[in-house]
């Protein structure tokens, strides 16, 4: 039988924006492999899972998720990481990744999935969509990401803050993510499109250290790397006014 590689969405982490279907697969898989860095510390995806899978079920897999400069160093991390997934592949058949948000929106298991459709050929490669951080900051904080026929702009700020406010100067919401380093930046461009009075940022959504605040409170201050930004589309024509 061909060798099954399942990436489930295990959301922004709150155990409980786990889908019904997102838990299924990881129980029904051999074993699960959680992404971590190379500190070995505690992942958000690892600790959701923990929530619904034993703990002796998990394999923890060291890719470069902090590696944004040295290219060498990642793709070796990449090669790794799809060698020890292959060789699990091997052995269990079955095989379960667990990726934060969804695993075909910014996901790690992208990039996993290319590596064992080479190293496993006939692998049967599967996805299960999991809640993003964006729908889970709307909730949680009262913004609307989309009415009527507005468009729904999503920016990673590691291409640049340039790329988010040429986002920022056209229509629509603008959602932005990874840009806690940056917060300065996209402070900056926040103001200077005139977007910033309606936006709204937050990191660590569902856990203890949740923050959702204002963007008008950015001061520059770095903040947590996993952080996401909404900027509402503008709305000046009532109830339905963009349908």
């Amino acid at each position: 039988m061909s060798s099954r590689l399942v990436g489930v969405g295990v959301g922004p982490g709150d155990p409980e924006l786990v889908t019904v279907k997102g838990v299924n697969a990881l129980r029904a898989a051999d074993v699960v492999v959680v992404p971590v860095m190379d500190t070995g510390e505690r992942g958000r995806a690892e600790a959701t899972v923990l929530h619904y899978v034993a703990g002796e079920k998990v394999v923890r897999v060291v890719f470069a998720l902090n590696e944004r400069t040295d290219r060498g160093r990642r793709e070796a991390a990449w090669d790794a990481a799809g060698e020890r997934v292959a060789g699990l592949l091997r052995e269990h058949g079955s095989v379960a990744f667990a990726t934060i948000g969804d695993p075909n929106v910014y996901s790690t298991f992208t990039y996993l999935a290319q590596t064992i459709a080479e190293l496993v050929p006939g692998t049967v490669v599967e996805t299960v969509p999991g809640i993003t951080a964006m729908q889970d900051l709307a909730a949680r904080s009262g913004a609307v990401l989309t009415e009527g026929t507005e468009p729904l702009t999503l920016v990673p700020v590691t291409a640049g803050a340039g790329v988010l406010k040429e986002a920022l100067n056209g229509p629509g919401t603008v959602v932005a993510y990874k840009f806690g380093r940056q917060a300065r930046e996209v402070a900056q461009a926040l103001r200077e499109t005139g977007r910033i009075g309606d936006a709204v940022w937050g990191s660590a959504l569902g856990l203890p250290e949740e923050s959702i605040r204002p963007a008008d409170d950015l001061d520059g201050a770095p903040l947590p790397y996993l952080s996401t930004l909404i900027a509402p589309a503008r709305r000046d024509g009532g109830r339905g006014g963009k349908l």
